[in-house]
């Protein structure tokens, strides 16, 4: 039996969640990863395919900050400032198989709370 690790079993549950979520140009899919050194949130048009904003903490305030929950507010807070530059209200949440809660939870409260409708 071929063994699976963990990285298999988020990619497994992306494609399961993405079958349910598309982002369409009124209402873009905001994309969430989480690598084991950075935070990246992108909003996504599915039907152009073409990213419409993105944010990390590679750049800006946010660089070299520690992966905690007050960063992970910040970069919500920042991605909604982002997406209301671009004229976006309204966003599909991709949690991109990552488990919703700790700093994933903050990052998309954040996010509400800047003005941004899940």
């Amino acid at each position: 039996m071929k063994t699976k690790t963990q990285k298999q079993y988020r990619e497994r549950r992306h494609r399961r969640l993405r079958q349910k979520v598309q982002g369409t140009a009124e209402r873009p899919r905001m994309s969430v990863f989480v690598s084991n050194q950075h935070f990246y949130v992108q909003f996504i048009d599915d039907a152009a395919a073409k990213t419409l904003a993105a944010v990390s903490t590679l750049a800006g305030a946010l660089k070299g900050a520690k992966l905690n929950a007050e960063t992970a507010q910040a970069l919500g807070r920042e991605a909604a400032e982002a997406a209301k530059a671009k004229g976006i209200a309204e966003v599909v949440f991709d949690r991109g198989g990552f488990a919703y809660g700790g700093r994933l939870k903050a990052l998309a409260d954040a996010a509400r709370e800047a003005g941004l409708k899940f």
